[in-house]
């Protein structure tokens, strides 16, 4: 089976850039398939009598939407990241994997109910500054309920050319009154690696730096892009050479993305040859074990001893369930949050009427180094093994969570000098300066341990897990692509960018 060598997300058909793992490989044929084939002549019979008999005459597009609707609708029965691409479907693919598209910057899916929702927006994309929440219900497209709708059709309607606008109607996570938001679309090209807050001299740079007196550095990894490992090496040698201490890595909200770049990201922070990932096939058999390495890595010292806090949420999916689980399994980490989603299948990419069309099909699961499950079947129950638990756990509210997502937005929003500060709601202004817990106690274990580390020595007391704008900021060539492999976003059925 020969695979391409191409790559990735955002989540997405969904970008959805949210956890699946992809190949692209070519179907084989052969004499032992006959007896299987057999049954085609249900569907063939059916496509003709469609064809002559129904009461309006059907067109060759007609036709042609007819088997690619049960195409689809039967792979999403065997299984819910299943699916077909078809041509035009297939070109949006490859633009979203380039990193650039035509839309509002939203990862959305379907959830159990059959409710289109809102997987994460991307910072600083017109839907994320227009405050498009993780978990937002959308309920109405332009008016149209989204009730029976297709992702399909939902993603077709919100993306559209740049400066063109949009109206949604969410309801938000926790919320019992919908809300309409107009957007206006954009070319959307997703940052991979940010910070905590812009610099205030370039708004252009991340400040990386959440605690610059004890040399503790934060990192955000959005999804896992063809641009996530040069990216985070670059600011990865900038942070150690500036003597980085600790470091919190924020997986909170992220969909997944490239199997590769999980593994390179990995490779980043663990030994040489220690076990990353590793893939089953049918009737469980093993079928590939992903090691660390560091050929990738150039000047970056991946045996620096600092230490590391992670930070997941129930929508870390996927590629980053595979980092944190990796970290975690190996002692190399601090898993601090809730847990994650549960992402933990496989899908090749099968090229389909000479590459014109894709095949995207489910051949694998992918398991921890313990050998312990991470995928959340429908049916898995809260006391079974899936996805990756905390060692640290700190609970939100779905109050507190909205207050999350509109605090993190707010630091994310890029502001020209002069511009006005956004308007505070009176009932806002009583409101306590929201404080995020999760990102606060990984700061302090990470003083803990730098104590420990430095026999109880007195160490720097820890600042409020957020300082003020300002501060250090840190293209690599890109690496090279090895295969295309995939994790998409969180979902029980399809999910896509919009």
């Amino acid at each position: 089976m020969s695979r391409w060598n191409l790559s990735w997300l955002l989540s997405f058909t969904a970008i959805t850039l949210l956890g699946l793992s992809i190949t692209f490989s070519a179907p084989s044929r052969g004499t032992g398939l006959q007896k299987a084939h057999e049954h085609l002549k249900l569907v063939v019979d059916v496509y003709e009598e469609v064809r002559q008999k129904y009461v309006k005459e059907a067109s060759d597009d007609d036709m042609r939407q007819f088997v690619e609707d049960m195409v689809q609708f039967a792979l999403e029965r065997k299984d819910p990241y299943s699916g077909y691409l078809n041509p035009e479907e297939l070109k949006q693919f490859k633009k979203q994997s380039q990193g650039r598209f035509g839309g509002i910057g939203i990862r959305i899916s379907v959830d159990r109910a059959g409710q289109i929702f809102v997987e994460s927006p991307m910072p600083g994309t017109p839907a994320y500054e227009a405050g498009v929440l993780a978990g937002d219900l959308i309920l109405k497209v332009e008016g149209e309920s989204t009730e029976s709708m297709s992702l399909k059709k939902a993603v077709e309607m919100i993306q559209g050319e740049p400066g063109t606008k949009v109206k949604l109607n969410v309801l938000h996570e926790g919320s019992k009154t919908p809300v309409d938001i107009d957007i206006t679309r954009a070319e959307i090209a997703i940052d991979s690696i940010m910070g905590d807050q812009r610099q205030a001299d370039n708004l252009k740079e991340w400040n990386y730096w959440i605690d610059p007196v004890s040399k503790i550095a934060y990192v955000r990894i959005i999804a896992f892009t063809e641009t996530t490992v040069p990216e985070l090496l670059k600011v990865l040698d900038t942070l150690q050479k500036q003597n980085m201490n600790g470091l919190v890595i924020d997986l909170r909200n992220n969909p997944g993305g490239l199997l590769r770049a999980a593994v390179e990201v990995s490779s980043m922070f663990l030994p040489e040859g220690k076990t990353i990932v590793t893939t089953k096939g049918r009737n469980n058999q093993k079928e590939e074990v992903f090691n660390a390495h560091h050929e990738h890595l150039k000047n970056l010292n991946p045996g620096l001893n600092y230490p590391i806090c992670v930070l997941i949420n129930r929508y870390s999916a996927s590629a980053s369930e595979i980092l944190a689980a990796a970290l975690q399994d190996h002692l190399r980490a601090i898993i601090i949050g809730e847990r994650s989603f549960g992402k933990g299948s496989v899908q090749n990419i099968i090229p389909l009427e000479n590459g014109s069309s894709a095949l995207k099909l489910t051949t694998a699961s992918y398991w921890r180094p313990s050998g312990r499950n991470i995928h959340r079947f429908a049916k898995s129950k809260e006391d079974e093994e899936w996805g990756v638990k905390p060692d640290i756990e700190v609970k939100l509210s779905d109050e507190e969570r909205i207050e999350y997502y509109k605090w993190r937005r707010d630091r994310d929003v890029v502001r020209r000098p002069g511009d006005p500060a956004p308007k505070v709601k009176e009932d806002e202004k009583k409101k306590e300066p929201f404080k995020d817990r999760v990102l606060e106690k990984a700061v302090e274990e990470i003083h803990k341990q730098l104590k420990k580390k430095n026999g109880n020595a007195q160490a720097p007391a820890a600042p409020p897990a957020v300082v003020p704008e300002s501060e250090a900021s840190v293209d690599a060539a890109q690496a090279p692509v090895l295969r295309r492999e995939e994790i998409f976003a969180p979902s029980f059925r399809r999910h896509s960018a919009a």
